[in-house]
Parts: structure tokens; sequence; C-alpha cells
């Protein structure tokens, strides 16, 4: 699979998770589209933009199991979110009941609209090491209190790579009468999702993550009866338009001026290309890897597993806690030197080597990352043993 990507030959790439990376094919038809644009840009985007937008969404609806018309395309989670978040009617004392191991970009999100409205945003500890999904829970909701309004969870951990159980939390958060939003940047591709099943009110995820799509694809999945409430990031044609479409959350969402769409108009090709290549099977491949390796790791390191190794909680990426005192140099160092490009990732004052594992890696790729640290252990004091 490694020939049908772009990824440069000179690298050991094990980053997917940060960005992830295009197959051929699919940036081919990404191309295309911007191409078409290029060629006739008015006749493309008053004419045509519209069926192909429709046809991706439809496309991405039976993927994700949610109704076309119940989401948008953005470039980003981090749109998305920072999309929902302006929309909050958040009072002075509301919390916001999250986790410390959230993404860093929601954090400061979340930081900048409580210190305008005077809400709480609170990073509920889920101690490490994980030894159950019942932990989980109950760490979690250790956190509620009579003032939590909203519940903020990430599925998949960015920095530690750990499963959430987003589903139970959805279902109790329900009942309570608390608004749920789901940060799923990891999930789509990785995992099956299924939205309708998973109900949340708002879910955000990505295509150019793990689907493969070209960079700048995502989406946000709003529930009907929020839909109304949510006020447009970039007000533009589509507010209080003169020729109102169906759906005036579609209206305000969509048509936020001038932009290149052709990412998100790639969305059946990338289907396409999972399926064609019977990705299931690749994926469950790779998180046999990815699970086989990890305790490996652990022992070179002298650290301990951060959660039982089974694919309850890690998927096609792991985070292996190690002891550094300067990240930055040992990141750098592994790629300067070693040509391997994987992130040391910060999360409350411990790191962690997160390597990834898609279809375009072997097991060699892990093997070139354990005789780099173990090179750096010997030459080197930036691993603590």
């Amino acid at each position: 699979m490694k020939s049908q990507f772009l990824l440069d030959s000179n690298i050991t790439f094990l980053n997917h998770g940060s960005f992830g990376a295009c197959p051929k094919p699919v940036f081919e038809e990404y191309q295309r589209f911007q191409l078409e644009l290029e060629n006739e840009p008015v006749y493309f985007i008053l004419k045509k933009q519209a069926a192909y937008l429709k046809i991706a969404k439809e496309s991405l609806a039976k993927y994700i199991g949610c109704n076309a018309n119940d989401f948008f395309f953005t470039h980003n989670p981090t749109f998305a979110v920072n999309t929902i978040m302006r929309s909050l009617d958040l009072k002075e004392g509301d919390e916001i009941l999250s986790t410390n191991h959230e993404y860093g970009a929601m954090d400061r999100t979340w930081n900048f609209y409580c210190k305008r409205s005077g809400a709480k945003y609170i990073r509920q500890n889920i101690s490490l090491p994980v030894v159950s999904k019942e932990q989980i829970l109950e760490e979690f909701w250790n956190g509620y209190t009579s003032k939590t309004k909203i519940i903020f969870l990430n599925q998949i951990s960015s920095a530690t790579a750990l499963i959430f159980p987003v589903k139970e939390i959805c279902d109790k958060a329900r009942e309570l009468g608390l608004i749920t939003i789901i940060d799923g940047a990891h999930v789509t591709g990785q995992m099956d999702l299924n939205i309708t099943e998973l109900n949340p009110d708002f879910y955000t995820g990505t295509l150019h993550k793990w689907m493969l799509a070209p960079k700048g694809s995502s989406f946000l999945y709003v529930k009907k009866s929020f839909q109304e409430m949510l006020d447009p990031l970039i007000v533009g044609w589509g507010y209080e338009s003169v020729s109102p479409g169906e759906s005036q959350f579609l209206d305000y969402q969509e048509f936020q001026g001038t932009r290149d769409i052709s990412a998100f108009l790639c969305a059946p090709k990338v289907i396409d290309f999972l399926e064609e290549n019977d990705w299931k099977t690749k994926a469950k491949e790779c998180r046999s890897i990815v699970l086989n390796n990890y305790q490996r790791f652990c022992d070179l390191l002298n650290t301990k597993p951060i959660c039982p190794i089974t694919d309850e909680f890690l998927v096609q990426m792991a985070s292996v806690p190690v002891k550094t005192s300067n990240p930055l140099a040992l990141k750098e160092l592994l790629f300067n030197k070693y040509k391997i490009e994987i992130p040391v990732m910060p999360l409350n004052g411990n790191y962690f080597i997160r390597y990834s594992i898609n279809a375009y890696n072997s097991q060699e790729d892990l093997d070139i990352l354990y005789r780099a640290l173990q090179d750096i252990i010997v030459t080197t004091d930036l691993i603590e043993i």
C-alpha cells in the first residue's frame, strides 16, 4: 500500500494521527475538482458546487450514520467547536464538564469563551493507568455538579490515544438534561461510527485524518433540536437569504464566502478507496501491530502501559510513556538524525511517544523506531531509564 501514498520514502512516517496522509487516487480527485473550479470559477461555484456537495454529503452520511441534512462540512474540528461555542448561552458559574485528556486547541477554545461568559471549564482528572471503562466513568462523573450544563469529550484522545466510553456518557448526560458535544477527530476511519446510535447533541469528526481525505475536510453534526439555535461562525449570503433553501441551518452554515471546498467533494472517492482496498481488514491488521508492540516499547523505556493493551482502549495509535526533560529535543533528534516522523505528546506534566500505524506502515517501521530509541538511550541523556 505504501506506493499508493505520496509520503517521502526517506522518512519513517509514524504520525498519521496528526494530519493524516492522502492516497494518490484521492489526491488526483482533489486536483480534478480544483482544476474544474479554476477552468470556470463562476459556473462551478454558482451552478455545479451545490450538486457536487449534495453527492458528497449523502455519501458521508451513510458512512457516519446520520441524515445528510443534519451536518455540514468544516475545515477542521476547531472551526466546528468554535461554531458551537459561539451559540451557547453560557452564564456565569455554569460548568462544562470535560477531562484532562482533551486536545490542547479545544482546552484553549473553552478557556477563551469561559473568560468571556464567566462559565467554568472543568478538566476532570482521568488517572493513569486506566484499568477499566468503569474507572473512566466513575472518575468522570465525580466532576458532575448541579452547575454542570455541558459535557465535552473526545472519543479518542489525541495525547494518550485512549478510547473513551462516549456512548455511556452520552446516555447518562441525556438523562441528566445535559448538552453533549463530542470531539471525534480521530474516530472516522479508525473505528465504526454511527452517530444516530451514539445520539450526541453535537459531533465533530475529520475526513483528513484516518479517512485519508485531502487536508481541511471535517464535519459538524447537529441534532435537529439544536439546529435553529446554531449561529454561523462566519455570517454570509446564507443569513436571511433572498433565496432560502429547505434548511435555515444549512443556509447559515454552508454559505460563508468564497472558498475552495474541493476537499469536501472528495468524500465519495475517499469512501470508494476505503471499500475497494478492504480497509476494515487493513485497519484490523494495523491494530494488531499497535497492540503487539506496546509492551515492547514500555519495556525499552522502563515505563508502564497506560491502559490494558486491548482494542477496548487502543485502535491504530498508542502513546508510550517516556521520561524526558526535553521532549522537543527528543522529537527533533528522532526526525533530524533518524528520519522518523513521530510526536512526543505532552499531557499534564507527562510525555508520551505516540506512534500511529496505517496500511502503508509495517513492523519494520516500528523496528526502526525501536533501534533509534535504543541508540538515543545509549548516546544521549534525553531519555531517563
